[in-house]
């Protein structure tokens, strides 16, 4: 199997904690390609028509994209519980709302990175830092109980969402206001499949 991955993507980190938490990170190669909104490398629209990270070749099947598919794959595959049925419902919920703070994480940096500094809009961009603000917020008073629990997708969506927060929004000081959720963050960090993960660049 191939990975198609790019730079320090919290989506390719979401698979590639997967692979470490269910021992298969061996098992894959991994295979580093340009994903820009603009101009996507030629092999990964091959693989994904819609040019986006990461992107799983497999062998014995069609490729996979979108990391919440991948990281479901590994997971079937290894049959590791990372989505356990009796709380199924509330680990893709919690998955997703990790998902929307790394969409949002990622637009403002889009915004800034791709677009004229004198076409960037201030107003879009707090706009997408506010989907951010609320979600942690709801992290912090409504899923403390689930991420305290066994740790399953769930949990490693957020750990991989905040830590793109510190790499990519420190100035932003996330955990202002949400000591619980910055507790949990820091424990959560120790794990070695976030620390074999860390980003760089």
């Amino acid at each position: 199997m191939k990975l198609l991955k790019a730079g320090p993507s919290p989506f390719v980190r979401c698979v590639l904690a997967t692979l470490h938490e269910t021992g298969q990170i061996d098992q894959v190669e991994m295979v580093n390609v340009t994903a820009s909104p603009l101009q996507p490398d030629p092999t990964l629209v091959a693989a994904n028509p819609v040019g986006k990270i990461p992107a799983l070749i497999r062998d014995e099947g069609p490729t996979l994209y979108d990391s919440r598919v991948i990281c479901r794959y590994f997971d079937h595959r290894a049959g590791a519980g990372l989505y356990p049925e009796k709380r199924l419902w509330d680990t893709l919920t919690l998955e997703a709302t990790a998902h929307g703070i790394m969409d949002a994480a990622v637009l403002i940096i889009y915004e800034e990175r791709f677009r004229p500094a004198e076409k960037v809009s201030m107003e879009w961009v707090e706009g997408q830092w506010a989907k951010v603000s609320r979600a942690l917020d709801a992290l912090q008073t409504r899923w403390m109980s689930h991420l305290n629990g066994k740790p399953d997708m769930g949990q490693i969506a957020v750990g991989v969402a905040l830590s793109y927060l510190d790499f990519r929004h420190e100035a932003r000081a996330w955990r202002t206001g949400r000591d619980e959720l910055a507790a949990w963050h820091a424990r959560f960090c120790e794990r070695p499949s976030m620390q074999a993960t860390q980003p760089e660049g």
